[in-house]
């Protein structure tokens, strides 16, 4: 049986197909000595020798029990997995797996802290991120700048930004009248476009203060779990998470 080579990287944890895509654009991955091609259909039970950054992987692995992780992302984290510039990134305390690697379901920017989702799971990973599975992403926004009920019905149907367009499923205020200029508000997305939040907001004349995601799917940012500290889903939730995009555990 044969598959796409950045499905068959994606599922056994070298990152989403995305990131597995750029760098095959970038030349990092070769099979056999030749540079890998973005779609190249490989044999999963034997594709030949698979070196990433001319380091050998292995494909044939023992079968690894599903694992999710929550992790609070703080102000000043990158997600990636390393940085030329040696900033913190969001990998860095994550605790190590024997098989496989931790795979980000999204990414937050380093200005957005809150609930990020690391999976060795790369089928659930990728279902979980695909616009067309519709997954909600619900934030706290603080948004500086005049806002009103036109303002807010506009951010619903849409606006452009550099990605396309862009609406919030929802968007509901989270304050007292009586407030200054920043303003809390309860916005949920079912996509995650780079900076996407700053960028509508923006469009709209306004700013973001503070960005903080709460909730991803079924998965809520728990209250007790401090910043920088990172928790494994339990069997129910586990459950839940595979069940919300009708995936089998592995």
């Amino acid at each position: 049986m044969t598959e796409k080579i950045q499905k068959i990287l994606s599922n056994l944890g070298y990152g989403s197909r995305r990131f597995i895509e750029h760098m095959i654009k970038c030349g990092n991955i070769t099979i056999n000595g030749k540079k890998a091609v973005i779609g190249e259909y490989l044999n999963k039970k034997n594709p030949g020798e698979i070196l990433i950054n001319k380091k050998k992987i292995v494909v044939q692995r023992k079968k690894n029990e599903s694992k999710v992780l929550i992790y609070n992302k703080p102000i000043g984290e990158i997600c990636t997995r390393s940085d030329i510039q040696k900033r913190l990134t969001v990998f860095d305390k994550l605790p190590k797996l024997n098989l496989n690697r931790w795979v980000s379901i999204g990414r937050l920017d380093i200005n957005t802290k809150g609930l990020l989702l690391f999976t060795n799971d790369g089928v659930l990973a990728n279902k979980l991120m695909h616009p067309r599975n519709q997954i909600e992403r619900e934030y706290k926004i603080r948004i500086f700048g005049e806002i009103n009920e036109n303002k807010i019905n506009t951010l619903k149907k849409g606006v452009k930004i550099i990605h396309g367009n862009a609406s919030f499923k929802e968007i509901v205020p989270l304050y007292d009248k009586k407030e200054g200029k920043n303003k809390w508000f309860k916005g949920i997305l079912c996509e995650g476009k780079n900076r996407e939040i700053r960028l509508m907001l923006k469009s709209i004349k306004c700013q973001v203060s503070q960005l903080i995601r709460v909730r991803y799917g079924n998965i809520i940012l728990p209250k007790n779990l401090k910043e920088g500290q990172w928790m494994m889903l339990n069997l129910t939730l586990l459950n839940n998470l595979y069940n919300l995009i009708n995936v089998e555990k592995k």
